[in-house]
Protein backbone atom coordinates (compact mmCIF):
# COMPACT_ATOMS: atom_id res chain seq x y z
CA UNK A 1 0.00 0.00 0.00
CA UNK A 2 1.35 3.61 -0.77
CA UNK A 3 1.97 6.51 1.50
CA UNK A 4 -1.27 8.69 -0.36
CA UNK A 5 -3.38 4.84 -0.07
CA UNK A 6 -2.53 5.02 3.55
CA UNK A 7 -3.23 8.04 4.11
CA UNK A 8 -7.00 7.60 2.41
CA UNK A 9 -7.42 4.72 4.29
CA UNK A 10 -6.63 7.00 7.67
CA UNK A 11 -8.74 9.87 6.59
CA UNK A 12 -11.45 7.81 5.79
CA UNK A 13 -11.66 5.94 9.38
CA UNK A 14 -10.89 9.54 10.93
CA UNK A 15 -14.22 10.91 9.37
CA UNK A 16 -16.35 7.60 10.26
CA UNK A 17 -14.81 7.99 14.25
CA UNK A 18 -16.57 11.68 14.63
CA UNK A 19 -19.40 10.96 13.17
CA UNK A 20 -19.91 7.63 14.90
CA UNK A 21 -19.27 9.75 17.88
CA UNK A 22 -21.99 12.24 16.82
CA UNK A 23 -24.06 9.78 16.15
CA UNK A 24 -23.48 7.94 19.84
CA UNK A 25 -23.97 11.74 21.32
CA UNK A 26 -27.32 12.44 19.68
CA UNK A 27 -28.51 9.02 20.86
CA UNK A 28 -28.26 9.42 24.38
CA UNK A 29 -29.00 12.99 24.43
CA UNK A 30 -32.36 12.43 23.95
CA UNK A 31 -32.38 11.37 27.87
CA UNK A 32 -29.44 13.17 29.16
CA UNK A 33 -28.30 16.57 29.41
CA UNK A 34 -25.26 17.87 27.22
CA UNK A 35 -23.44 19.41 30.21
CA UNK A 36 -23.21 15.72 31.91
CA UNK A 37 -22.78 14.19 28.36
CA UNK A 38 -19.36 16.33 27.77
CA UNK A 39 -18.33 15.65 31.73
CA UNK A 40 -18.32 11.88 31.38
CA UNK A 41 -17.42 11.57 27.42
CA UNK A 42 -14.73 14.60 28.39
CA UNK A 43 -13.19 12.61 31.18
CA UNK A 44 -12.38 9.27 28.83
CA UNK A 45 -12.09 10.90 26.30
CA UNK A 46 -9.07 13.27 27.96
CA UNK A 47 -7.87 10.54 29.52
CA UNK A 48 -7.10 8.40 26.25
CA UNK A 49 -6.20 11.22 24.31
CA UNK A 50 -3.26 11.86 27.50
CA UNK A 51 -2.06 8.35 27.02
CA UNK A 52 -1.40 8.68 23.33
CA UNK A 53 0.41 12.21 23.55
CA UNK A 54 3.16 10.81 26.29
CA UNK A 55 3.26 7.65 24.13
CA UNK A 56 4.08 9.82 21.05
CA UNK A 57 6.36 11.99 23.34
CA UNK A 58 4.77 14.64 22.44
CA UNK A 59 2.73 16.41 25.09
CA UNK A 60 5.04 19.11 25.72
CA UNK A 61 4.69 21.69 28.18
CA UNK A 62 7.27 24.31 28.15
CA UNK A 63 6.03 26.90 25.52
CA UNK A 64 6.36 30.05 24.66
CA UNK A 65 3.91 32.65 26.72
CA UNK A 66 2.47 33.76 22.83
CA UNK A 67 2.16 29.58 22.19
CA UNK A 68 0.38 29.20 25.34
CA UNK A 69 -2.29 32.28 24.07
CA UNK A 70 -3.02 30.81 21.02
CA UNK A 71 -3.56 26.83 22.63
CA UNK A 72 -6.09 29.26 24.89
CA UNK A 73 -7.39 30.95 21.94
CA UNK A 74 -8.02 27.83 20.07
CA UNK A 75 -9.47 26.18 23.22
CA UNK A 76 -11.89 28.74 23.86
CA UNK A 77 -13.46 28.07 19.80
CA UNK A 78 -13.39 24.76 20.98
CA UNK A 79 -15.08 25.13 23.49
CA UNK A 80 -17.61 27.55 21.61
CA UNK A 81 -17.95 24.89 18.29
CA UNK A 82 -18.25 21.66 20.49
CA UNK A 83 -21.22 23.25 22.36
CA UNK A 84 -23.13 24.88 19.22
CA UNK A 85 -22.56 21.68 17.04
CA UNK A 86 -23.92 19.53 19.49
CA UNK A 87 -26.62 21.41 20.29
CA UNK A 88 -27.69 21.82 17.02
CA UNK A 89 -26.97 17.81 16.76
CA UNK A 90 -29.71 17.55 19.11
CA UNK A 91 -32.09 19.46 17.32
CA UNK A 92 -30.82 19.09 13.74
CA UNK A 93 -30.82 15.52 11.59
CA UNK A 94 -27.55 14.11 11.73
CA UNK A 95 -26.90 14.72 7.76
CA UNK A 96 -28.27 18.16 7.81
CA UNK A 97 -25.84 19.35 10.38
CA UNK A 98 -22.73 17.42 9.08
CA UNK A 99 -23.39 18.56 5.72
CA UNK A 100 -23.45 22.37 6.80
CA UNK A 101 -20.26 21.51 8.33
CA UNK A 102 -18.68 20.87 4.62
CA UNK A 103 -18.69 24.57 4.44
CA UNK A 104 -15.46 24.65 6.66
CA UNK A 105 -12.97 24.71 3.81
CA UNK A 106 -14.68 27.47 2.13
CA UNK A 107 -15.05 29.33 5.34
CA UNK A 108 -11.72 29.19 6.61
CA UNK A 109 -10.34 30.02 3.24
CA UNK A 110 -12.42 33.25 3.04
CA UNK A 111 -11.70 34.19 6.64
CA UNK A 112 -7.65 33.87 5.38
CA UNK A 113 -7.93 36.04 2.89
CA UNK A 114 -9.90 38.87 4.79
CA UNK A 115 -8.07 38.19 8.08
CA UNK A 116 -4.40 37.41 7.06
CA UNK A 117 -4.43 39.22 3.24
CA UNK A 118 -4.24 35.68 1.95
CA UNK A 119 -4.64 36.06 -2.08
CA UNK A 120 -8.37 34.20 -3.50
CA UNK A 121 -8.55 33.98 -7.06
CA UNK A 122 -11.88 34.77 -8.18
CA UNK A 123 -12.63 31.08 -9.32
CA UNK A 124 -12.18 30.04 -5.49
CA UNK A 125 -14.36 33.23 -4.23
CA UNK A 126 -17.12 32.13 -6.90
CA UNK A 127 -17.16 28.45 -5.18
CA UNK A 128 -17.20 30.26 -1.82
CA UNK A 129 -20.08 31.79 -2.89
CA UNK A 130 -21.41 28.67 -5.04
CA UNK A 131 -20.80 26.82 -1.19
CA UNK A 132 -22.60 29.11 1.14
CA UNK A 133 -25.69 29.47 -1.27
CA UNK A 134 -25.50 25.74 -1.15
CA UNK A 135 -25.80 26.21 2.61
CA UNK A 136 -28.96 28.04 2.78
CA UNK A 137 -30.39 25.19 0.81
CA UNK A 138 -29.44 23.15 3.75
CA UNK A 139 -30.23 25.45 7.10
CA UNK A 140 -33.23 27.16 4.67
CA UNK A 141 -34.64 30.47 6.57
CA UNK A 142 -38.29 30.39 6.99
CA UNK A 143 -40.30 33.29 7.23
CA UNK A 144 -39.39 33.99 10.91
CA UNK A 145 -35.82 33.88 10.30
CA UNK A 146 -33.23 30.44 10.83
CA UNK A 147 -34.25 27.91 13.17
CA UNK A 148 -32.81 27.43 16.90
CA UNK A 149 -30.44 24.55 15.47
CA UNK A 150 -29.51 26.29 12.29
CA UNK A 151 -28.53 29.07 14.43
CA UNK A 152 -26.46 27.00 16.43
CA UNK A 153 -24.88 25.22 13.55
CA UNK A 154 -23.72 28.43 11.64
CA UNK A 155 -22.30 29.63 15.48
CA UNK A 156 -20.82 26.62 15.04
CA UNK A 157 -19.20 26.95 11.42
CA UNK A 158 -17.90 30.24 12.77
CA UNK A 159 -16.02 28.92 16.40
CA UNK A 160 -14.46 25.89 13.98
CA UNK A 161 -13.77 28.43 11.40
CA UNK A 162 -11.67 31.06 14.18
CA UNK A 163 -9.94 27.83 15.25
CA UNK A 164 -8.92 26.35 12.14
CA UNK A 165 -7.49 30.24 11.87
CA UNK A 166 -5.86 30.26 14.93
CA UNK A 167 -4.52 27.28 14.45
CA UNK A 168 -2.70 28.24 10.94
CA UNK A 169 -0.88 30.96 12.85
CA UNK A 170 -0.12 28.55 16.22
CA UNK A 171 3.59 28.60 16.43
CA UNK A 172 5.65 25.36 14.82
CA UNK A 173 7.16 24.05 18.21
CA UNK A 174 3.73 23.16 19.49
CA UNK A 175 3.11 19.91 19.40
CA UNK A 176 -0.12 18.82 17.36
CA UNK A 177 -1.17 16.67 20.16
CA UNK A 178 -0.21 19.28 22.67
CA UNK A 179 -3.01 21.51 21.68
CA UNK A 180 -5.72 18.61 20.66
CA UNK A 181 -5.12 17.31 24.81
CA UNK A 182 -5.51 21.06 26.18
CA UNK A 183 -8.75 21.48 24.02
CA UNK A 184 -9.91 18.16 25.43
CA UNK A 185 -9.65 19.55 28.89
CA UNK A 186 -11.32 22.79 27.88
CA UNK A 187 -14.00 20.51 26.75
CA UNK A 188 -14.08 18.90 29.78
CA UNK A 189 -13.93 21.88 31.81
CA UNK A 190 -16.31 23.55 30.51
CA UNK A 191 -19.05 20.53 30.99
CA UNK A 192 -18.13 20.26 34.41
CA UNK A 193 -18.39 23.67 35.14
CA UNK A 194 -22.16 24.13 33.45
CA UNK A 195 -23.32 20.46 34.33
CA UNK A 196 -23.73 22.47 37.96
CA UNK A 197 -26.73 24.26 36.47
CA UNK A 198 -28.64 21.13 34.79
CA UNK A 199 -29.75 18.08 37.20
CA UNK A 200 -27.95 15.03 36.73
CA UNK A 201 -29.88 12.30 35.41
CA UNK A 202 -28.68 8.42 36.53
CA UNK A 203 -26.92 6.73 34.07
CA UNK A 204 -27.98 3.57 33.15
CA UNK A 205 -25.26 0.75 32.12
CA UNK A 206 -26.48 0.78 28.71
CA UNK A 207 -25.59 4.94 28.20
CA UNK A 208 -22.63 4.54 30.18
CA UNK A 209 -21.54 2.17 27.20
CA UNK A 210 -22.53 4.81 24.59
CA UNK A 211 -20.62 7.32 26.17
CA UNK A 212 -17.38 5.61 26.33
CA UNK A 213 -18.20 4.21 23.17
CA UNK A 214 -18.39 7.59 21.64
CA UNK A 215 -15.30 9.12 23.85
CA UNK A 216 -13.31 5.64 22.18
CA UNK A 217 -14.55 7.28 18.52
CA UNK A 218 -13.35 10.34 19.34
CA UNK A 219 -9.91 9.37 20.46
CA UNK A 220 -10.08 7.19 17.40
CA UNK A 221 -10.70 10.33 15.11
CA UNK A 222 -8.09 12.11 17.16
CA UNK A 223 -5.29 9.00 16.45
CA UNK A 224 -6.02 8.54 13.08
CA UNK A 225 -6.12 12.15 11.59
CA UNK A 226 -2.45 12.74 13.51
CA UNK A 227 -1.56 9.81 11.46
CA UNK A 228 -2.78 11.01 8.39
CA UNK A 229 -1.01 14.36 8.55
CA UNK A 230 2.37 12.00 8.77
CA UNK A 231 2.03 10.02 5.98
CA UNK A 232 0.82 10.87 2.08
CA UNK A 233 -0.24 14.24 0.33
CA UNK A 234 -2.23 16.93 2.30
CA UNK A 235 -3.77 17.87 -1.48
CA UNK A 236 -4.33 14.29 -2.55
CA UNK A 237 -5.87 12.93 1.11
CA UNK A 238 -7.95 15.70 2.11
CA UNK A 239 -10.95 15.89 -0.40
CA UNK A 240 -11.56 12.37 1.58
CA UNK A 241 -12.81 14.31 4.34
CA UNK A 242 -16.29 14.59 2.55
CA UNK A 243 -16.53 10.59 3.67
CA UNK A 244 -18.11 11.67 7.09
CA UNK A 245 -21.06 13.16 4.99
CA UNK A 246 -21.58 9.56 3.33
CA UNK A 247 -21.33 8.34 7.13
CA UNK A 248 -23.73 10.79 7.97
CA UNK A 249 -26.23 9.89 5.48
CA UNK A 250 -26.24 6.00 6.51
CA UNK A 251 -26.58 6.62 10.06
CA UNK A 252 -29.01 9.21 10.20
CA UNK A 253 -30.95 6.51 8.54
CA UNK A 254 -30.39 3.29 9.72
CA UNK A 255 -30.12 5.02 13.46
CA UNK A 256 -32.67 7.68 13.46
CA UNK A 257 -35.00 6.89 10.25
CA UNK A 258 -33.54 10.24 8.99
CA UNK A 259 -33.25 10.84 5.35
CA UNK A 260 -32.72 14.45 3.90
CA UNK A 261 -34.88 15.63 1.38
CA UNK A 262 -34.12 16.61 -2.41
CA UNK A 263 -33.32 20.25 -1.31
CA UNK A 264 -31.31 19.61 1.22
CA UNK A 265 -29.36 16.99 -0.93
CA UNK A 266 -28.57 19.60 -3.44
CA UNK A 267 -27.71 21.99 -1.04
CA UNK A 268 -24.80 19.36 0.35
CA UNK A 269 -23.97 18.53 -3.28
CA UNK A 270 -23.41 22.17 -3.67
CA UNK A 271 -21.57 22.69 -0.82
CA UNK A 272 -19.45 19.54 -1.31
CA UNK A 273 -19.25 20.35 -4.92
CA UNK A 274 -17.31 24.15 -3.92
CA UNK A 275 -14.97 22.37 -1.19
CA UNK A 276 -13.51 19.73 -3.49
CA UNK A 277 -13.11 22.60 -6.92
CA UNK A 278 -11.36 24.83 -3.73
CA UNK A 279 -8.65 22.14 -3.18
CA UNK A 280 -8.02 21.61 -6.61
CA UNK A 281 -7.35 25.01 -6.60
CA UNK A 282 -4.77 25.16 -4.09
CA UNK A 283 -3.29 22.29 -5.37
CA UNK A 284 -2.68 24.04 -7.99
CA UNK A 285 -1.48 26.87 -6.47
CA UNK A 286 0.47 25.22 -4.53
CA UNK A 287 2.37 23.35 -7.76
CA UNK A 288 3.19 26.63 -9.44
CA UNK A 289 4.94 27.75 -6.63
CA UNK A 290 6.96 24.99 -6.05
CA UNK A 291 7.69 24.90 -9.55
Amino acid sequence: MTANQTGALLMCVSMAAFTFNDALVKLVGASLPLPQILTIRGLAASFLIYLLARNLGSLRMRLSRRAWAMIALRSLCEVGATYLFLTALLRMPIANITAVLQVLPLSVTLGAALLFSEPVGWRRMAAIVAGFCGMLLIVRPGPDGFSDGALFALGAVAFVTARDLVTRRMPPEVPSMTVTFCASLSVLAFGAISSVTVDWQPVSGDQLLVLMAAAFFIFGGYLCSVMTMRVGEIAVIAPLRYTGLLWALLLGWAVFGEWPDAVTMTGAGIVAAAGLFTLYRDRRIARRRTA
